[in-house]
C-alpha cells in the first residue's frame, strides 16, 4: 500500500460516466503524479439520501491519510445524475451493485477498489463483495444493513415526517435540487412497502472473502448493532467491527477523528 500523502493538495476532477443506463457525476481525488485507478482506489458509496456533496470533506481526509486516490458519485436519482424517471422496487440495491458499480468501476480503470459504503452504500458494497469476491481490496461499511429491522422502519417514517413538514426537505435540496421529491419517495416508498420487509442479504455473507470493516454508531436511528454482529459474523474473509457511543446514523461526521483513524489503519493494513 501506498505511504502516507503529504500536504500537497489533492487534484479534483468532476465528470460523467454512463453506467446502469444513466449519467452519473464522478469526482475523483488524485495526489499529483500519480494514475486515478490502478490496483488501489477508494470507492465512496453514499446513504440512501446521500450524494457526493453530502460526504462533506470526508473522502479527501482519507485520501490524504491513506496516500490513495478516491472516487466518489452521485447513484442514479441523486445528486447531479440523472433523475429518477420510474418508481425503484425492491431490486435497486442490487442492481447498483450487480451492474451499475461494476460499469463505473471500469469506465474510470478502478481494478482492486477499496470500497467505503455508508447506509445503503455499504448495503451495495456488500452485495457487490459478495457478487464479485475476487475484485474489493477491502470493504468499509458504516451502519449497513443486511436485514430490516423495526428500528428501521420506526426511523424512514420519523424522515418521512420530517420531509413532509418542509425541514428535512430544504435540506435535501441543497444537494438534490429539482431530484429532490423523486429522490426521497424512491428511497422511503421502497423501503416502507409490505413487500419489502422481508428483505434480507443474510444469505450472501458467506460469499464475501475480501477482508471487512464494519463501523456502526450505538445510537443510530436507523438499526442495532445486531447488524454488526451479522455482518462480522456472517463473511468468510477478515473481518473487524466497531460500535462507536455516542454516535448516531452518520460515524464519518458524527465521530470523525475516530472512524478516520480506524479507516485509515484498516486500509493500511491491506496486503
Amino acid at each position: 500500500m501506498p505511504t502516507r500523502a503529504d500536504d500537497t493538495p489533492l487534484e479534483e476532477r468532476t465528470f460523467f460516466v454512463r453506467a446502469g443506463g444513466h449519467n452519473l457525476q464522478i469526482m475523483t481525488l488524485a495526489h499529483p503524479g500519480t494514475p486515478q485507478g490502478g490496483a488501489a482506489t477508494l470507492v465512496f458509496l453514499h446513504e440512501g439520501l446521500g450524494s457526493i456533496g453530502q460526504w462533506r470533506d470526508f473522502p479527501r481526509l482519507l485520501a490524504a491519510a491513506t496516500g490513495l486516490g478516491a472516487l466518489v458519485y452521485d447513484r442514479y436519482g441523486f445528486g447531479g445524475s440523472d433523475p429518477l424517471q420510474e418508481e425503484r422496487d425492491g431490486m435497486y440495491l442490487q442492481r447498483e451493485a450487480h451492474e451499475t458499480l461494476p460499469q463505473v468501476l471500469e469506465s474510470c480503470g478502478i481494478d482492486r477498489p477499496v470500497l467505503i459504503g455508508h447506509s445503503d452504500g455499504g448495503t451495495i458494497a456488500l452485495l457487490f463483495a459478495a457478487r464479485f469476491p475476487d475484485l474489493p481490496r477491502g470493504v468499509i461499511t458504516e451502519a449497513a444493513h443486511v436485514f430490516i429491522e423495526e428500528v428501521t422502519l420506526a426511523g424512514i417514517r420519523g424522515a418521512v415526517a420530517a420531509f413532509e413538514s418542509g425541514g428535512l426537505r430544504g435540506k435535501l435540496a441543497r444537494y438534490h435540487g429539482e431530484r429532490t421529491e423523486s429522490m426521497f419517495r424512491g428511497w422511503s416508498d421502497t423501503w416502507l412497502a409490505p413487500e419489502f420487509r422481508e428483505w434480507s442479504m443474510e444469505d450472501r455473507l458467506a460469499e464475501i472473502r475480501s477482508p471487512v470493516l464494519a463501523i456502526q454508531g450505538a445510537d443510530d436511528e436507523y438499526g442495532t448493532a445486531a447488524q454488526l454482529h451479522a455482518i462480522a459474523g456472517g463473511v468468510s474473509g477478515r473481518s473487524d467491527f466497531r460500535l462507536i457511543p455516542g454516535c448516531g446514523h452518520i460515524p464519518h461526521q458524527q465521530a470523525q477523528e475516530q472512524v478516520l483513524r480506524e479507516m485509515t489503519r484498516f486500509v493500511e493494513g491491506l496486503k
